[in-house]
Formats: C-alpha cells, structure tokens, sequence
C-alpha cells in the first residue's frame, strides 16, 4: 500500500469518524461536551456536599 493510499485511507475513516464535521466543528463541540461535564462535576460535588452536611447534622443528633 502506498503513502497516498494509506492517506487517502486515513483521510476516510477521519471524515467517518467526525460524522460529516469540520475539525473545526468538530473542536467546538468537544469544548462544549467538556464544559457541560464540568458543570455536571460541580452540580455532583455540591449534591455530595449537601449530603454530607446532612448526615453529619444527623450524627450530632444522634449523639454519634
């Protein structure tokens, strides 16, 4: 197989693999994909810590 047609090849499964986007496009939506996880990763330590402070309300209650 030659260069070209491994590049060719390449250039292929690349277009396959961003599903008819840009590189451009493609950027863009990791970065808002990235900053909604983020997001959810703040939302789930706030939950988290909420419990938290919860349970141990509960404790001193308790005595514990």
């Amino acid at each position: 197989m030659s260069d070209l047609d491994v590049d060719q090849q390449a250039e292929k499964m690349l277009e396959a693999a961003l599903g008819g986007m840009t590189p451009h496009e493609a950027l863009l939506e990791a970065s808002r994909a990235e900053s909604a996880d983020v997001e959810g990763r703040a939302a789930a330590i706030a939950r988290n810590r909420e419990r938290a402070l919860k349970l141990l309300a509960a404790l001193e209650k308790t005595g514990g």
